[in-house]
């Protein structure tokens, strides 16, 4: 380990350790009631339901993301997309012709406004895919289940804890699915890592560290790339960690957070706010309504949390600097190390002040490559989606649907990932003091005992 390194593990432990201080004796922390579980409600934990040879499936939203699903799902056996949503006509057609040109037959159509809740009543739907913007997330992915289907839903899940706790309750109430499709967990590098930890390649992981560093400027000021624009309205009006889950997904399966450890409470610091004024004042002038609003999300925010178990996770959220895509996906623990940005490192006990050099990676990567990517890796790559994570994802869901098995992700996932959105908020509102995160398993937390992958 670098010298830069040591400096910065030993900075990270003396924040945490004021941390500790702060939450255990500071009576302004921030600390939630959870809700009490209705009578007659169960937790979901491992939750199987009857297989589905066939798996009928509504895409709600044609976007960029629900546009690639439909691709993807042309490659996978077993399925039937039997109808399209969006209320933009030119993206239901877009799609249509993708059916067409793999020759499935056409899906039904779907434009008006409310049309989703139609397609969610329908009772020849199995699964109801849903990539709208992130404000509908939860509010469709609710209806769904309510409907009897189960539900796959984009990042992030939920906007904040109560929505968290309605997709909770509804999925433990009908007993559906609700998938977040968190793509990142499907990646090769987390996929192989996530291995190594399970088979204790790292020995105990003590830290782990994930982020969401993508510049997005441009994107946020065309009125092209998101509908409405909704994504630039969203970081104008909230601060914190706006979109948590890429980076802390993979690092909370690898640290097994509801199966045996959880998530306690956090910490978050927000930057200044320059990056979308000066992007705005170079492309539209200074004196433009672009440059001049009022931009609420800092730069950089960087949230710690501890778990239970005495784990620390470090998250960061930064779409308007000038600088390279980056997830982190570190994992450190009392053997070994892995980084995956910004360039993919491996070191292990005795010799861990170095890399292991590009063979002895790539022969440790081959040695504990995934068997869910060694098993549909070749073909993820050809299909694509980020590279192949995207359709290994879809290649699961469906899967595990058909066979009736429980998913790799549950909606305790769903929520513990996506309330980042709302308590990195909290804190960073309140002078970055410490804020609580539910338990959203009511208790059930240590019931499992690590993540495992129904077969």
């Amino acid at each position: 380990m670098s010298m830069k390194n040591i400096v910065q593990t030993i900075g990270l432990f003396v924040l945490l350790f004021a941390m500790q201080i702060m939450y255990a004796e500071n009576p302004r922390a921030i600390k939630l009631e959870t809700p009490k579980r209705p009578a007659g409600q169960t937790d979901v934990l491992k939750l199987a339901c009857d297989p589905i040879p066939t798996v009928r499936v509504a895409f709600i939203g044609l976007g960029n993301r629900g546009s690639g699903a439909v691709y993807r799902f042309m490659s996978l056996e077993g399925v039937e997309v039997k109808a399209l949503c969006d209320v933009v006509p030119e993206k239901v057609e877009r799609a249509q012709n993708t059916l067409k040109k793999n020759k499935h037959q056409p899906a039904d159509i779907y434009t008006n406004k409310n049309d989703w809740k139609k397609v969610c009543e329908r009772d020849d739907i199995d699964l109801v895919y849903i990539c709208t913007p992130w404000l509908a997330h939860t509010p469709m992915a609710v209806y769904a289940m309510k409907q009897g289907k189960h539900v796959a839903v984009e990042v992030p899940a939920a906007m904040s804890v109560s929505e968290c706790w309605d997709l909770v309750n509804t999925a433990e109430q009908t007993r559906r699915h609700c998938m977040m499709l968190e793509n990142c967990c499907y990646d090769f590098f987390e996929m192989a890592t996530l291995n190594m930890a399970q088979q204790g390649k790292f020995g105990d992981i003590v830290h782990g560290e994930g982020a969401y560093i993508h510049d997005l400027r441009s994107s946020n000021f065309d009125k092209d790339a998101y509908y409405n624009m909704w994504r630039l309205d969203y970081n104008a009006k909230h601060t914190g960690n706006l979109y948590p889950t890429h980076g802390l997904g993979p690092i909370c399966q690898i640290m097994n957070i509801h199966r045996g450890d959880k998530m306690n409470y956090l910490v978050s610091v927000s930057s200044d706010q320059k990056g979308m004024t000066q992007y705005a004042e170079n492309k539209f002038g200074k004196d433009s309504k672009q440059a001049k609003g009022n931009y609420a999300r800092g730069d950089m925010n960087t949230t710690i949390i501890r778990t239970e178990k005495g784990k620390t996770i470090m998250v960061q959220h930064d779409v308007t600097s000038p600088r390279p895509y980056s997830r982190l996906h570190t994992v450190s623990g009392t053997k070994g190390y892995c980084q995956k940005y910004p360039m993919e490192g491996l070191a292990f006990d005795p010799d861990a002040h170095g890399f292991l050099n590009d063979e002895q990676r790539k022969q440790v990567l081959a040695e504990y490559e995934h068997p869910i990517t060694k098993e549909v890796g070749e073909k993820a790559r050809k299909v694509g989606g980020h590279g192949g994570m995207d359709f290994i994802m879809d290649y699961r869901l469906i899967y595990c649907l058909r066979n009736g098995l429980p998913l790799d992700q549950d909606v305790y996932d769903a929520a513990e990932w996506s309330c980042l959105t709302e308590l990195t908020e909290l804190s960073v509102k309140n002078g970055s003091i410490p804020v609580e995160i539910p338990d959203f398993t009511r208790g059930a937390w240590n019931k499992l005992q690590g993540l495992t992958f129904a077969e």
